[in-house]
């Protein structure tokens, strides 16, 4: 019964994406869903941007092994992104009406620095995306016992099926029903374990000391490691594609800017949730407490759950990793397509031509995501390695555009070079810090001495003397 909820659930993930097909008429509609989504599709959206595998199965088993130290980076991070966003960073690129984060530097620094922006921001979506597949394979596994590469294809294959028909707008139609699923079978099975366990407090009170510290031991290594876990997600997907596309696709400004604000509280509220789970299983069921932690969710609900649990958990587990697969499907395509392939071969392309550029590149972006999940299975480390590149390369040349006004073109190419080089050179370095935070700085101080170096040309208009009548 199981498998057939499963199957049933699929096909109409897969039912609205072929529907959704119907209203892409151009590239814009594939991309941003052409600017037309209202305020409960765009912060559910945005909701289901990081709400999938690292949430659930990575930051769950992170959990059990640090307490909540180790999970600054998400749900923490990924609330705090999403606020910062809103805050900061939506309102003047929400106003330059472009298509991608590429065309936004390509509007700061021009069509080089937009060209070399991209080249270092698609590389991070193909373990991000690797590590949603690998959390859809470990669910069908769990239900079907599967081997995980051919797990990894099947769900490839789904997800890339409706998000090549229907682009954003499928992805936001979908979200609304995924987010949806997430919540009520998130607070269903958190319900469950209470109850199980004499109450909330019986497992509160069984977790293992120093789970619940928030702050960091008074070291100034500790706090330094702190903030930077913070940053990794909180900053580090600030210049990403994946939650531009989603905030763009609003209708308004003031519809984008109050949809971050929801999902951010969305998040952190529903992201504490696998976590509180995750230690209520540990309590009850010690027998399932597994090497891989990663599946002692799923465990604990086959084996103890009843159908109705196990139908609305894995659900809820599908709703979120195939809703952030198909964002990190399309965020990858836009930018390949639109800053990359467009400027050197399709200059003369109709917008029917781009839109199956697109949907290609869907599948393109599938293929190398299928060789890295298959390489490298652990979640939260894929995840991780993601957001920590856009974080030493993008950031701060995104940062000081929008808000210095001598930023410069060459400030913004020596930021990307001196953060992305500083930090895989710190990598091989033994440190008592997190080498991208070092690598951050370094990557601002890239952009002073550029700036400097180069200024910024400041454009003259050529004077046209009045004609005298």
């Amino acid at each position: 019964m199981l498998l057939t909820a499963v199957i049933i659930y699929i096909l109409i993930t897969v039912s609205i994406g072929a529907w959704s097909s119907k209203l892409v008429k151009s590239s814009k509609d594939f991309v941003l869903a052409g600017r037309q989504l209202p305020l409960f599709l765009s912060a559910s959206a945005l909701f289901a941007t990081w709400f999938g595998s690292e949430t659930i199965f990575g930051a769950s088993s992170e959990y059990l092994d640090h307490g909540l130290q180790g999970v600054m980076e998400d749900p923490f991070g990924g609330a705090l992104c999403l606020i910062l966003f809103g805050m900061f960073y939506l309102r003047p690129m929400y106003r330059m009406n472009v298509l991608t984060l590429g065309d936004v530097f390509k509007k700061l620094f021009g069509e080089r620095v937009a060209f070399l922006s991209s080249l270092f921001m698609v590389p991070a979506y193909f373990g991000y995306v690797a590590a949603q597949l690998v959390a859809l394979s470990l669910i069908l596994g769990a239900i079907v016992s599967i081997p995980l590469t051919t797990g990894i294809i099947i769900s490839a294959a789904i997800v890339v099926f409706y998000t090549f028909l229907g682009g954003m707008w499928a992805i936001s139609i979908t979200d609304f029903i995924q987010t949806t699923m997430i919540v009520v079978g998130l607070l269903w099975v958190a319900t469950m374990v209470a109850n199980q366990a004499g109450g909330v407090m019986p497992i509160l009170e069984s977790a293992p000391e120093g789970s619940f510290q928030f702050f960091p031991e008074p070291r100034w290594d500790s706090w330094v490691n702190y903030l930077g876990a913070w940053m990794i997600l909180g900053l580090g997907s600030i210049p990403s594609q994946d939650i531009y596309q989603r905030v763009m696709s609003a209708k308004s400004e003031k519809v984008a800017v109050r949809s971050t604000y929801m999902a951010g509280g969305f998040y952190l509220s529903f992201g504490l949730l696998p976590l509180f789970i995750a230690l209520g299983a540990k309590v009850l069921y010690p027998e399932i407490y597994l090497e891989n932690k990663q599946m002692l969710l799923p465990e604990m609900v086959l084996q103890h759950g009843g159908l109705t649990v196990q139908v609305l958990f894995f659900g809820a587990l599908l709703s979120a990793i195939m809703s952030t697969t198909s964002s990190g499907l399309l965020a990858p395509a836009a930018i390949i397509s639109e800053n990359l392939i467009k400027p050197t071969f399709g200059k003369n392309w109709k917008d029917e031509q781009f839109l199956w550029v697109l949907r290609i590149t869907v599948i393109a972006v599938a293929v190398v995501a299928i060789f890295m999940a298959s390489w490298k299975a652990n979640i939260y480390e894929l995840v991780a390695d993601a957001s920590i590149l856009l974080l030493v390369s993008l950031f701060v040349p995104l940062t000081a555009g929008l808000y210095w006004k001598k930023a410069s073109r060459f400030g913004a190419v020596m930021a990307i070079f001196m953060g992305t080089g500083s930090y895989l050179l710190l990598l091989m370095v033994p440190l008592p810090v997190y080498p991208h935070v070092i690598a951050l700085f370094i990557s601002a101080a890239g952009m002073l001495i550029g700036s400097f170096l180069k200024p910024k040309k400041i454009k003259t208009k050529k004077y046209v003397p009045e004609s005298i009548s």
